[in-house]
């Protein structure tokens, strides 16, 4: 497996083998163009010159393009020097290019390293590090010229390799400047785009250490660029910057800033863009002519595509006309001279490495050079100043395109990493960074951040540039900071001014946007590093930004995102600072170096001042919107409150404690609907004017609540006493005061809740709160100006909008109070009488109290009700006397029929109206005007013993009123006094309503029935129709019916409350199991009826039954009452019939009795019953289990008679037997058989008890554990000897086959076992001499033993075998197969079977058969096989033909004398497996047969004896065959007339190595897996150079693996179980001992292979098996049959065969096998067209072959 090689091993080995070595070797020339290819930038070859004299140290660098004259176009004779420019820039093309440098000459390592590929400068500080870059010049140059010092080298091709030559200068053209001359290998080349040229090399002036490079045009000097640098001036590092990068590869130990500018001088012509005959100088708008220079930008081009010709923007018209006028300007003077300066700044760091030496070492391997210890990066930056001065020194007629000159130069738009020189690698920033360090890409456009090494150096590079860019704006902002202190100091302010901000803000805003990262290209990760470093580089999360108090840390500054005018002392981040610089201050709050204004920075500067009254309402109104808003809640609300003061004005302190307001300590607010502002508040109460504006939600969500009125009181009473300020406040003395207050507390009297009603009551009126005539008085002793009954009352004055009901409620009073009345009353009374005026009466008293009635206080309501004020009427049956008062509520109204109900009445003199205003406040009072239920039943109960009369009054009464005075409203059931009559009884007893029915039927019951002519009335009285159906059951329970006439009629009576019982309830459930139900048992004798007297017995309805008594009437109780009554107990649990659950239990319980009286006819009725409901009585496990206990199960035993009872003969076992005689017995289920065998039943019977055979009542007997006979029976199945002849076997077998079709044709399915076709593929049948079967009846010792003509012995699921005699019996032959065939077999499916086998096709179709297709079949068969057989009779005899031709003259030279004249035995050995013998009617005439006499002998051993040596016995149905054939063939050497091939040498002529008498071993599977995976590794890519081949192992099976040699000398051996010939080497000592070995192995093989075979098909009968001890030969092809070696299988496969994936593995080996040897049908040699073949096999018939594996698969799994 490739998991266990061991690759070093193997690497060693093939180190020391000992075979050539091989050098790689380079094509040089693809070599340069691929690494060409790599560089995609545009001036890559004069970028790495002008690097080269870089690191020359050379300080100018001059550019020449010498150019051809065209051919075509003549050279001007003017000597115009723009026409000159115009004419070479226009016409000429390129012939040369000259790069020189002032840098120190050429040295040895110089030359050395300018011819070698890949060397490299090893110089850390130099930036070339691949060696690579030189080789650039080839894109354009075949033959370049290196010039330097005093030598020289010159570069040519050979073929594909490159040469060099050096060569001295001679001295006078001895030069200390370096030279390369590039002469073009293309002189069509035009002269480049100038503006771009000049572009490129403004950018590569920037960080390099040059001081001037010139571009010249021929003679003409088109471009001169200079730069000067002010000395650096070294800065101390920030002390909030860390210095070190995250890994520490790296720390910044210095910091440089210093200015720098570049001059450049140019040419017109540099900006002037030629214009071809084609274009035109104007837009064309709207015709679809191109116009516009070449030079537009893209957005422009692509403007016009999206926008169309016709929606040219103004803006784009613009520059086209601005460029148009330009370029009319360039081309007026292309000789001109221009110049421009720009001013740069510079920041650069120095930086010390900390490489570990593991790291050094790669990347000095990467980069040919060690990491250096220190480097440099540099931050180039031009800030606004600078920016601004560099637009002031623009000078010349194309002055204008000085921008596009310096366009790279400035990080206007983005920077770029620079690498010595520019990279296509931006840094996402406006800032370039200049890192001559890090390490690039081979053709330098971008920084390798691939390779493993290289990255972690490259991106801690980047992490210091992104540090680097941090320094650098700190710097930038010390400066801000200066030039704002400076701005203040000239102003003379001490704090930073509106003003003073405004002339840094434009420079700071440059700074922020210069480093606002984006996103950088082509990498974004560049950006990534350098902005995290960037960031992160914090010794605290602070960096300085400008602020409103001037430039501070970040920490310190907060972000205002609304106006807090109230709080102007935080600093905040400008509004236009964080418009033009969104993205920067973003970039500030997603690394949390600045916030939010945080209420802890509004609660300190709260803290610090006193507010005046408009900070204080702006800071409401802000804390009132921040609340609704939800981004503060009210906590932190209250916490800001608590700290602030603010100053209030004199005039509107109110109740403040002086002028201060503590905003922590407000509680309230004003609600000026309820209290006037102007009235005084509690000094918690903030005032009004400050919350004007501000919603009530908001007030509220501060905490605050609203100044309720009881809260406003009590601080206004707290006045009134000893705080009061002044006596105009008083609320008890001032009646001015009170007149204001109390209408606003009138006012919100209505909207108060009980319990602040309550607490203002409590307030005011024990207080004089009430202005009067007679001055201010509680409320109680006040009274409303409309009573004036007396003068002398204090009634209210002064209030106006004071409700009446609030003085009500304060208790000021509308009358007078009765005492006060009574005593005035009585006292003018008594002064009356004494002047003969009469006395007020009770009437008066009414009248008065009716004419005052609505403002009569509660209290004397009251109390005129519980005083008794007026008389009642005379009676007659009463005493005359002093004249009682009653109470109004004692006394009735005056009407007859209450007087006549003997009732006090309300004496009334005159007319008693009851809709008058009098009568009407009586009732109020009390007055009745009927009596109540109880005293009516009260009445009744007395009545009904001294005046029935009035009784019966009464009784009418009550019914006649009984709705109109409510009285239905009262429950009159649950009176306790009994006032109804009964039924014939008349008045002599009563009884309450509950102890009395209407239903008359419940008297049957015992119960009392009210009297009938009061029934329609009984709802009134609260009589219900019968008792509660639960006193009427336990009536009936205690007391059960003794006669059936009673128990119909209560039954009856039940059955019309069935309703009310319900079913599967409490009542039903006691009724059910009650004994309530009479029946009547009448005595017997002898079985007849006694004419005594019938005995009742009483029985739960639960166990007697109302339908048919014929079945079970003797077992259970039966009764029948009438369809009402039965309606009844089957509600209670009666049935119809017993269910199987009481069947079964009786027949558990009383098995006897139940035998007894139902016979044994029904009782087997019952069974099957039972039976048929056997899954409920399952349901009860106990009774279940009862049933398998009790002997309560039917059986029967045949008596036989004497003669029957002797011992059968073997021969008389189907004789006919005399009718036997069957005693019925109850017995258990054990002891039950179930008979499913009837010839053992028929030999063992007198020992049995058997079940009824009937299929329902066995099923359920075996259900309850009875055994089946046939599991009780042991057969004994004894075989004589096999015969030598079995073609009896085979007719039969046959016959079978083709038989069983007919018999199961009329059998379903689902009753069938196994069908033909399993016939046809797994039975077997054999002859033998005898068969008996001796059998054994378990736990009876009883034995018998019997002769068989057929047995059947089953050893598997899929192995069957038929055992016959030669004389067999169809009958036997047929019960033996019936229970193959069937589930369930009757003894007819015998007789029928037995049939069908023994009738001929025709007598068969005669009865009605379909026998046809089987005789089509047969002569189908037939002709398939005679045809089959002729063709291989043909082939066979052509090639025997051809053959014995072809060796004919050879054979008779070999052959003896003796053998040619016959005179000898001839050898009938096939050639080949399969051929047909020599005596084959084909090919020679038939000779003698040997005699018995003349045939080898057979040795001397028996039957038996073979049997034991070989290893088989008679359970393996393939045994007894191979065993047949071993004693067919004898010692396998006596008889040779099967297929057997010629003599074989079993020494290979190709390894001449003689064998052993062990089995050689066949290579190991693991050296052949070594082997594969070899080949598989040594697959190699096309553009590889080497091909290594791989090592093998030796195979010795490889060369002759399907020799067929090895057929030459093997021998038919004997037929393996499935059927393939097994062959055996003729040199095998013994193989009836390898037979006997190898059983359990050949058969594996042999079924392998034909399952191998079924996959493409084949006929299994061409695949053979032969073994050899000796030899490679896996397998072989012999003219078509295929020999499979037993050899490789046993040593590949068999021993770990019963793992289902060896399984599978060896099927795939030998179906490849397979394939291969099948391939031989096609082409015999070992070829191309073989291996051809081979593989159209495999895959023809793969998928197949899947299918086949995952069969093995599936069966291991199951």
């Amino acid at each position: 497996m490739a998991g266990v090689v061991d690759y070093q091993a193997l690497r060693e080995q093939t180190m020391g083998s000992g075979m050539d070595e091989e050098a790689v070797t380079v094509n040089t020339r693809a070599l340069i163009d691929k690494v060409l290819a790599r560089y995609s930038g545009e001036w890559t070859t004069l970028r790495e010159l002008i690097q080269n004299a870089a690191d020359a140290q050379a300080t100018k660098v001059t550019i020449r393009f010498e150019t051809l004259p065209s051919r075509s176009v003549p050279t001007p004779s003017s000597v115009d020097l723009s026409t000159k420019l115009r004419h070479v820039l226009l016409n000429h093309t390129l012939s040369r290019l000259l790069v020189t440098n002032n840098g120190e000459p050429f040295g040895a390592n110089d030359w050395s390293r300018l011819k070698r590929i890949a060397e490299g400068n090893p110089d850390e500080t130099k930036i070339g590090a691949f060696g690579v870059g030189f080789y650039s010049v080839f894109a354009d140059c075949e033959t370049p010229f290196v010039s330097s010092g005093k030598e020289t080298m010159a570069f040519y091709w050979k073929g594909n390799s490159l040469f060099t030559r050096k060569g001295r200068l001679p001295a006078d053209h001895s030069t200390s400047e370096t030279c390369f001359m590039l002469d073009y290998r293309n002189t069509t080349s035009s002269v480049p785009k100038l503006l771009s040229l000049c572009q490129f090399l403004s950018t590569s002036l920037t960080f390099v250490g040059l001081e001037s490079i010139e571009l010249w045009l021929d003679q003409w000097n088109l471009l001169t660029l200079t730069k000067k640098t002010a000395p650096g001036a070294n800065v101390n590092l920030p002390s909030d910057v860390n210095p070190k990068t995250k890994e520490g590869l790296m720390k910044i130990v210095g910091v440089e800033h210093q200015s720098a500018q570049i001059d450049a001088k140019w040419t017109s012509i540099v900006g002037w863009t030629p214009v071809t005959g084609t274009q035109q100088s104007q837009h064309g708008v709207g015709n679809g002519e191109e116009s516009g220079s070449s030079t537009q930008s893209l957005r422009s081009f692509f403007s016009r595509l999206t926008t169309g010709s016709s929606h040219i923007t103004t803006a784009a018209k613009k520059a086209a006309q601005e460029e148009e006028a330009a370029q009319k300007a360039i081309a007026e003077d292309l000789g001109g001279i221009s110049q421009a300066t720009v001013f740069l700044r510079i920041s650069t760091v120095n930086i010390q490495t900390y490489v570990a030496k593991s790291l050094a070492q790669e990347l000095e391997r990467a980069t040919k050079k060690p990491p250096p210890k220190h480097t440099r990066i540099a931050i180039l930056t031009s800030s606004y100043d600078e920016t601004s001065a560099s637009l002031s020194t623009i000078s010349g007629s194309s002055s204008q395109k000085a921008a596009e000159i310096f366009s790279s130069v400035l990080p206007t738009k983005n920077g770029r990493v620079y690498i010595g020189f520019p990279t296509a690698q931006t840094t996402g920033l406006l800032a370039h960074i200049s890192a001559p360090s890090v390490i690039p890409t081979v053709e330098r456009e971008s920084i390798d951040l691939n390779a493993r090494y290289v990255r972690t150096w490259n991106v801690e590079m980047l992490r210091v540039a992104g540090i680097a860019c941090r320094i650098a704006y700190a710097g930038e902002m010390a400066e801000l900071k200066d030039k704002l202190a400076r701005a203040m100091s000239a102003s003379g302010n001490s704090k930073v001014s509106k003003e003073n901000l405004e002339k840094v803000i434009p420079a700071a805003v440059h700074v922020f946007k210069q480093y606002t990262y984006q996103e950088s290209t082509p990498s974004s990760q560049v950006g990534q590093i350098i902005e995290e470093a960037f960031w992160t580089c914090n010794q605290k999360a602070s960096i300085d930004i400008l602020s409103t108090r001037g430039v501070l840390a970040s920490n310190d500054v907060r972000l205002a995102t609304e106006d807090l005018s109230f709080v102007e002392g935080i600093p905040v981040v400008p509004d236009v600072v964080m418009k033009e610089a969104k993205a920067f201050i973003g970039k500030l709050q997603e690394f949390n170096l600045v916030s939010d204004i945080t209420t802890s920075d509004i609660k300190r500067e709260l803290e610090a001042q006193a507010l005046n009254e408009r900070q204080i309402i702006e800071f409401l109104t802000w804390a009132g919107a921040k609340v609704s808003s939800g981004h503060l809640d009210g906590a932190v609300i209250q916490s800001l409150f608590d700290g602030t003061v603010a100053t209030i004005s004199e005039e509107h302190s109110g109740s403040l404690q002086g002028n201060v307001l503590l905003l922590g300590d407000v509680k309230t607010f004003l609600n000026v609907s309820k209290i006037p502002s102007e009235l005084p508040t509690p000094h918690y109460t903030i005032p009004f004017r400050l919350t004007r504006s501000i919603p009530r939600a908001q007030l509220e969500a501060f905490g605050w609540e609203e100044l309720q009125i009881v809260p406003w009181l009590r601080h206004l009473i707290e006045m009134s006493g000893a705080q009061a300020r002044s006596a105009d406040q008083s609320l008890t003395t001032n009646p001015t005061f009170a007149a204001q207050i109390l209408p606003v507390l009138s006012k919100a009297w209505d909207s108060l809740s009980q319990s602040s009603k309550a607490t203002m009551t409590e307030l005011l009126t024990p207080r004089t709160v009430i202005p009067t005539k007679f001055g201010m008085r509680k409320p109680q002793d006040a009274y409303f100006a409309s009573v004036k009954l007396f003068d002398d009352l204090p009634v209210i004055t002064g209030l106006q909008g004071v409700k009446e009901k609030f003085l009500a409620a304060l208790g000021v009073r509308k009358t007078v109070e009765l005492t006060v009345v009574f005593d005035r009353l009585l006292a003018r009374s008594t002064s009356l009488e004494k002047t003969s005026e009469s006395k007020w009466s009770h009437v008066d008293l009414i009248k008065y109290l009716v004419s005052v009635r609505n403002d009569i206080p509660s209290e004397d309501i009251t109390r005129l009700r519980n005083t008794a004020i007026c008389p009642a009427e005379e009676r007659s049956d009463v005493k005359q006397g002093t004249i009682k008062l009653y109470k109004v509520s004692e006394l009735f109204e005056p009407k007859s029929e209450l007087r006549a109900l003997g009732l006090p009445i309300l004496h009334w003199p005159g007319l008693y109206t009851p809709s008058s205003v009098e009568a009407r406040f009586l009732t109020f009072l009390g007055l009745r005007p009927f009596p109540s239920v109880p005293e009516l039943i009260g009445i009744m109960a007395k009545a009904a013993v001294t005046d029935p009369t009035l009784y019966d009054f009464a009784l009418t009464y009550f019914i006649a009123n009984h709705y109109n005075n409510g009285y239905a409203k009262f429950d009159v059931r649950s009176a306790q006094t009994p006032f109804l009559p009964l039924q014939g009884q008349g008045l002599s007893k009563l009884v309450t309503p509950r102890n009395c029915y209407t239903h008359e039927t419940a008297s049957i019951l015992g119960f009392q029935i009210l009297r009938r002519d009061l029934h329609p009335h009984a709802t009134k009285f609260g009589v219900v129709e019968d008792p509660p159906i639960v006193d009427c059951a336990n009536v009936l329970i205690h007391n059960p019916p003794q006669t059936r006439g009673v128990a119909k009629n209560i039954f009856g009576y039940f059955a019309g409350r069935l309703n009310e019982i319900g079913s599967g309830g409490n009542l039903a459930e006691a009724l059910g199991s009650a004994s309530i139900v009479p029946v009547t048992t009448s005595a017997s004798v002898s079985g007849y009826t006694s004419e005594k007297p019938q005995k009742v017995r009483h029985v739960a309805p639960k166990t007697c039954f109302l339908g048919d008594t014929q079945t079970y009437g003797n077992i259970f109780d039966f009764v029948d009452f009438g369809p009402e009554a039965n309606s009844f107990l089957l509600k209670i649990g009666s049935k119809h019939e017993p269910n199987s659950v009481e069947l079964a239990q009786m027949m558990v319980n009383e098995p006897a009795r139940l035998l007894k009286i139902l016979g044994t006819d029904k009782y087997q009725n019952l069974l099957r019953r039972l039976a048929e409901n056997s899954s409920g009585l399952k349901a009860d496990k106990a009774l279940w289990k009862d049933l398998k206990q009790s002997p309560c199960l039917l059986a029967y035993r045949e008596v036989s008679t004497s003669a029957q009872k002797q011992a059968p003969d073997d021969d008389d076992e189907y004789d006919d037997e005399k009718p036997a005689i069957r005693e019925y017995l109850l017995a258990t289920a054990s002891q039950t058989i179930l008979v499913d065998d009837i010839v053992s039943y028929r030999v063992f019977k007198d020992d049995l008890l058997a079940a009824p055979q009937e299929e329902t009542i066995e099923n359920f007997y075996s259900s309850l554990g009875a055994p089946w006979l046939s599991s009780l029976v042991q057969s004994d199945i004894r075989k004589g000897q096999i015969l030598h002849d079995q073609t009896p076997a085979h007719m039969l077998r046959k016959l079978l086959i083709e038989r069983s079709r007919l018999f199961l044709h009329d059998h379903d399915s689902d009753a069938v076992r196994r069908d033909s076709r399993w016939l046809e593929a797994n039975l077997k049948v054999q002859t033998t001499a005898t068969l008996s079967n001796r059998r054994t009846l378990q736990g009876y010792k009883a034995i018998f033993t019997t002769k068989l003509t057929a047995a059947l012995e089953i050893t598997g699921k899929k192995e069957a075998t038929l055992f016959i005699v030669a004389r067999y019996d169809l009958y036997e032959v047929s019960k033996a197969l019936v229970n193959l065939l069937l589930k369930r077999p009757k003894p007819q499916d015998v007789l029928a079977l037995e049939m069908i086998l023994g009738t001929a096709l025709p007598r068969l179709r005669a009865k009605g058969y379909n026998v046809d297709r089987i005789l089509r079949q047969q002569a189908a068969e037939s002709r398939i096989a005679e045809n089959a057989r002729q063709r291989e009779l043909e082939e066979e005899r052509k090639r025997m033909v051809e053959q014995e031709k072809a060796g004919a003259t050879s054979q008779i030279q070999k052959t003896p004398k003796g053998k040619m004249n016959g005179t000898s035995n001839i050898d009938k050995t096939p050639t080949v497996p399969g051929a047909f013998a020599p005596d084959s009617p084909e090919e020679s005439p038939q000779p003698n047969p040997l005699t018995l006499a003349q045939r080898p002998k057979k040795p001397n051993f028996s039957w038996q004896s073979l049997i034991n040596s070989v290893g088989l016995d008679n359970r393996n149905p393939f045994s007894q065959q191979q065993a047949d054939q071993l004693l067919i063939n004898g010692s396998y050497t006596a008889d040779q007339s099967s297929d057997h091939p010629p003599p074989y040498n079993p020494v290979d002529p190709r390894n001449p190595k003689q064998p052993g008498h062990q089995a050689e071993t066949v290579t190991a599977p693991q050296q052949l897996q070594q082997n594969l995976v070899s080949a598989v590794q040594a697959c190699r890519s096309h553009d590889s150079s080497v091909f290594s081949k791989p090592q093998t192992n030796v195979i010795k099976e490889g060369p002759s693996y399907c020799d067929s040699q090895p057929g030459r000398d093997i021998s038919f051996a004997a037929d393996s179980g499935p059927g393939i010939k097994v062959f055996l080497a003729n040199a095998l000592s013994d193989k009836t001992a390898f037979l006997s070995a190898n059983v359990a192995g050949l058969n594996a093989f042999a079924s392998l292979l034909r399952d191998c075979g079924s996959i493409f098909p084949m006929p299994p009968q061409s695949l053979h098996i032969f073994y050899d001890q000796h030899g490679s030969t896996i397998a072989f092809n012999s003219n078509g049959s295929l020999f499979c070696n037993y050899r490789f299988f046993t040593q590949l496969h068999w021993t770990q065969w019963q793992n289902a994936e060896m399984k599978a593995e060896a099927a795939v080996y030998w179906w490849v096998v397979l394939c291969h040897e099948l391939a031989h049908n096609l082409v015999k040699e070992h070829s191309a067209d073989h291996s051809y073949y081979t593989e159209s096999f495999v895959m023809q018939y793969f998928p197949k072959m899947v299918a086949k594996a995952a069969q093995y698969q599936a069966m291991s799994a199951s």
